[in-house]
C-alpha cells in the first residue's frame, strides 16, 4: 500500500512540477477510455451465458525540449473486468506503467538517451483454479538503460541500449518461495507445504534493451496507429534467449467522444513459466510459452491537454 501511495504522489509531483515550470518548453497532456460490452440472452436456443464487461485506460504525459535537451514522461494505467454467467468476475486488464527517458541531441537526429522504466500491476491475478498467480510488484519490473535514440522522422524512433539494468521484484513471500518470475526460489516443507527458507525476492539482469517505436495519426481518415516493439537479452545467464514485448493500437475516431478500440499485445519471456497440474494439483510440467492479449472495443474517449508528438 505504501508504494503505491508513494507512486501516485509522484506522479502528481511530476505533473505539479510541469504546471509550475515555463510551459512554453513543455507538452502536456493524456487520454481517458472506457470501454464496455454487454450480452444478455433469454430463452436462447443456440446456449451461451450473459456477460458484462468493462475496460478502462488513461494516459498522460509530460515532454519538455529545450535547445539540445529533451525529456519525455509518460505514465499509462489500465484495468478492466469481465462477468460472464453466475461465474464471479475476472480481470481481462491490468496494467501501470511510468517512464521517462532523457535525451540530449548529438545530431539533428541522433540523441544520447537513458531511460527509466517501471512496470507492474493494481491487483492479484488468479489461474483458472483460483490460485494467486501475480499481485501488485509480484512482478514489478524497472528497466534502467543508456545508449542512442534515433529519430529519422517524427513518426519513428529506434533506442539502442548496449548498457541495460532489468530489475525484477517479487514482493510476495508465497510466490518469491516459489521461484515465480525468475526469481530464486525458497524451500517447502514437502509434506505441509509451509516456508522452510525463504526465496529471494528481487533479480538483477544486464543485457542490451532495443526498442523501436511508430506512433502516426490519421494514417487513415480519423484513424490513428502506434506501435511498439522492445527487446531485452541477457549478457551473463541465458545467452541468446530475447525477452519480447509488443504493443499495437489502433484507434479509429466516430466522433470527437466515441471511438472503435483495438489493442494488442504479444511477450515472451523465458523466466515467467506455465505450469501444467495433474488431477491431484501435482505440478507436471512448467514452461515457457508465448502470452497474447486482444482487446476490442466501442467505447468513450476523452484527449486533454496538447498532442504528444
Amino acid at each position: 500500500m505504501k508504494i503505491k501511495i508513494l507512486l501516485v504522489a509522484l506522479i502528481s509531483y511530476s505533473v505539479i512540477y510541469a504546471q509550475e515550470a515555463d510551459t512554453s518548453y513543455w507538452k502536456l497532456g493524456g487520454a481517458a477510455t472506457l470501454t464496455f460490452s454487454q450480452v444478455s440472452l433469454t430463452n436462447w436456443a443456440a446456449g451461451g451465458d450473459n456477460s458484462v464487461s468493462l475496460n478502462g485506460y488513461f494516459n498522460v504525459f509530460g515532454d519538455y525540449a529545450k535547445d539540445r535537451v529533451s525529456w519525455s514522461n509518460n505514465v499509462e494505467m489500465g484495468y478492466g473486468i469481465i462477468k460472464q454467467g453466475e461465474a464471479s468476475a475476472k480481470k481481462t486488464d491490468d496494467i501501470i506503467i511510468a517512464t521517462t527517458q532523457l535525451g540530449l541531441k548529438i545530431s539533428e537526429k541522433l540523441f544520447w538517451s537513458s531511460l527509466l522504466d517501471f512496470r507492474t500491476q493494481f491487483y492479484e491475478g488468479k489461474n483458472d483454479n483460483g490460485e494467486r498467480i501475480s499481485d501488485f510488484m509480484a512482478p514489478g519490473y524497472l528497466l534502467v538503460a543508456t545508449g542512442l535514440d534515433w529519430k529519422p522522422i517524427p513518426v519513428f524512433s529506434l533506442t539502442c541500449a548496449p548498457v541495460t539494468g532489468k530489475f525484477t521484484f517479487v514482493n510476495d513471500e508465497e510466490l518469491a518461495t516459489d521461484g515465480a518470475f525468475g526469481v530464486d526460489p525458497g524451500l517447502r516443507d514437502p509434506v505441509s507445504g509451509s516456508i522452510i527458507e525463504k526465496g529471494r525476492s528481487s533479480r538483477a539482469e544486464l543485457g542490451s534493451f532495443l526498442k523501436v517505436r511508430f506512433i502516426k495519426e490519421n494514417i487513415l481518415k480519423n484513424v490513428n496507429i502506434s506501435s511498439k516493439l522492445e527487446l531485452f537479452t541477457n549478457y551473463m545467464e541465458n545467452q541468446g534467449e530475447i525477452d519480447v514485448n509488443w504493443q499495437n493500437q489502433v484507434i479509429m475516431k466516430v466522433n470527437s467522444l466515441i471511438t472503435v478500440n483495438l489493442q494488442t499485445q504479444l511477450i515472451w519471456d523465458e523466466d515467467i513459466k506455465f505450469e501444467k497440474l495433474d488431477t491431484n494439483g501435482d505440478v507436471i510440467s512448467s514452461e515457457s510459452k508465448i502470452q497474447y492479449k486482444n482487446v476490442f472495443g466501442v467505447g468513450i474517449s476523452y484527449a486533454f491537454g496538447q498532442k504528444k508528438e
